[in-house]
């Protein structure tokens, strides 16, 4: 099998990468069901950031966005939060309610842990979509699917982030 590429773009104005060349690849490799996971996958890219994007996937490549310059999220989807609650506590990210208004207290390291625990091993969980359908050329359960992925593995990937970096 040929060698991971894991390549690293600019992270663009307003933007800042959180996470090294060399993080991923140690991460990734700790995972224990990587040697299954890699067929077929390519390259990851730490990409440009991008406004409501923190990942994305395409045929045998998957990514991680930059993260904005400000690391703390003054204004949380509600959504968004309600369904990713539970990584925030697990990672001691404090989050604080106003009314209507959800702000998410991420620090550098915690940001940099949510990307490769959840947002890395959702875009994987396309990534094994995609390899697990009859034809290996397209995911076909979507976000469902690649949110299930990640919560799935959350507590082992989380215990390996943490013996890898620490938290």
């Amino acid at each position: 099998m040929p060698e991971l590429v894991v390549d690293r773009r600019r992270p663009g104005r307003g933007f800042k990468h959180l996470v090294g060349k060399g993080e991923v690849r140690r991460f990734v490799e700790s995972l224990p069901n990587w040697n299954q996971l890699r067929e077929g996958l390519n390259a990851i890219v730490l990409d440009s950031g991008r406004q409501n994007c923190m990942g994305w996937h395409r045929s045998g490549v998957v990514a991680i966005c930059a993260w904005e310059r400000e690391i703390q999220w003054e204004s949380c989807y509600r959504d968004f939060h309600e369904s990713h609650s539970a990584i925030f506590a697990k990672l001691d990210v404090p989050v604080e309610k106003k009314g209507e208004q959800i702000r998410v207290i991420f620090t550098e390291a915690t940001a940099r842990a949510f990307q490769l625990i959840h947002i890395l091993i959702h875009e994987l969980g396309h990534h094994h979509d995609r390899m697990t359908t009859r034809s290996r050329r397209q995911p076909c359960r979507g976000e469902t699917y690649a949110e299930a992925y990640a919560r799935r593995h959350e507590e082992q990937v989380i215990t390996i982030y943490r013996q890898q970096f620490g938290i």
